[in-house]
């Protein structure tokens, strides 16, 4: 049997009574000050909503980019040759040997040699713009999930052609420069004209070069042309259940029986994936220490209200004192008003965070999403300045002698 202590109830019946009695106090209090108040509640929004919007653009900003990535696909390896400093003579990867690894190697289902160089892009006797050209089989646009705006793309019948396929970006270029339709025109690269076969819609960024900036030939044509001419990255795509170190294993393994100089660095993307996470949080974290500063400031903006409300309402404190108030009972007092005032702020400080937030989305075309961390930190954080902020001068009211506070003019 459960027994009720009723006796309790009284007790708590006082202090819920004293509590609603400081909350209409405290909010008199305030609305008396309404200057004051609204001076301090300014700081209080822009440190919060400073944080509130930081960190949820890290966040968003680490979905964002961690979408990007797997949107390429987590089944990817990117294949770097590296140079090796005890060979003779540095170990070149062919492209019969790239291309062969997907045959070779039963982890790896295919694999896409590609090289690029950086360059000037020059139309009718006008540069109008510079990056980096890529040669590549028709199997690149595949895996890196690109897509057409006009034209085609490159295909392998296109060997030693002089073709390219135009990023976004340099299509614009050439636009601005003169050129009405873009495929058919001539391009220069390098010294050689191309002629456009195909332009690329935008492509967001999560690759290891801008395809925006870029312009695509043939592998076969880039390796007769361009200033880098060795295949030095490659591109594959793993069995679906195969783990991405057993097929790195498998790559290294694979380019050793090519030659014993030969080394090369495997990436996945999970890998990568993993890298971005951490790094992101750094920067989250780091941004939420910058928005900090401003909330720092806003929280001293708290403590010298509440200090100067204690001055004024000295008599007022030694009138309490003097009629039975106890030191808590007036620090409680002064406590409370402080965190009013600080949730006050808090609250329109996340609509401002948010709000922040959500225009910053509609200007990049990030998908806005309101994250519950932002929102229960607003909360937190709010309640936290109230607090810390509004402590000593709450100390500094229950210390206060109810004599010389009587004598108070």
């Amino acid at each position: 049997m459960i027994r009720l202590d009723f006796g309790t109830l009284p007790r708590f019946d006082k202090r819920s009574a004293l509590f609603k009695t400081n909350v209409v106090e405290a909010v008199s209090s305030l609305y008396a000050a309404k200057q004051r108040t609204l001076l301090a509640l300014v700081g209080i929004v822009i440190g919060i909503g400073s944080v509130i919007a930081m960190v949820s653009m890290g966040l968003i900003f680490k979905e964002e980019s961690l979408k990007q990535f797997k949107e390429l696909g987590t089944d990817r390896l990117s294949i770097r040759k590296l140079q090796t400093r005890r060979a003779p003579v540095q170990p070149t990867i062919s492209l019969a040997a790239a291309e062969n690894l997907a045959a070779e190697m039963p982890s790896i289902v295919v694999s896409v040699p590609w090289i690029s160089s950086y360059e000037e892009f020059i139309y009718a006797g006008k540069i109008v713009g510079d990056g980096t050209v890529i040669g590549g089989p028709a199997s690149f646009f595949d895996i890196n999930k690109l897509r057409l705006d006009s034209g085609r793309f490159l295909s392998d019948l296109d060997f030693r052609r002089y073709y390219c396929v135009l990023g976004e970006t340099v299509g614009n270029a050439m636009r601005n420069a003169g050129a009405n339709q873009l495929v058919g025109e001539r391009i220069k690269l390098g010294g050689r004209q191309y002629t456009v076969v195909g332009v690329l819609r935008n492509a967001p960024p999560g690759r290891d070069f801008d395809i925006n900036r870029s312009v695509l030939i043939p592998i076969t044509t880039a390796m007769r042309t361009l200033r880098s001419r060795q295949i030095g990255n490659i591109y594959a795509r793993m069995e679906p259940d195969v783990h991405y170190t057993i097929a790195s294993a498998d790559v290294q393994a694979y380019f050793k029986r090519i030659s014993r100089h030969l080394e090369v660095e495997v990436m996945s993307a999970k890998q990568l994936i993993e890298q971005i996470q951490r790094h992101l949080q750094l920067i989250t974290l780091l941004l939420g220490v910058i928005g900090s500063i401003s909330l720092i400031v806003g929280g001293v903006g708290v403590m010298n209200v509440m200090l100067i409300s204690v001055t004024e309402r000295r008599k007022e404190i030694g009138i309490r004192r003097a009629l039975g108030a106890r030191r808590k009972d007036i620090q409680g007092q002064f406590l409370i008003e402080s965190i009013i005032l600080s949730l006050l702020g808090g609250f329109f400080g996340i609509l401002l965070g948010i709000g922040g937030s959500y225009v910053t989305c509609l200007f990049t075309g990030w998908t806005f999403s309101l994250s519950a961390i932002s929102v229960v930190l607003g909360v937190g954080v709010a309640s936290g300045v109230g607090i810390f902020f509004g402590l000593y001068p709450a100390y500094q009211a229950a210390r206060l002698d109810p004599i010389i506070a009587l004598r108070t003019p």
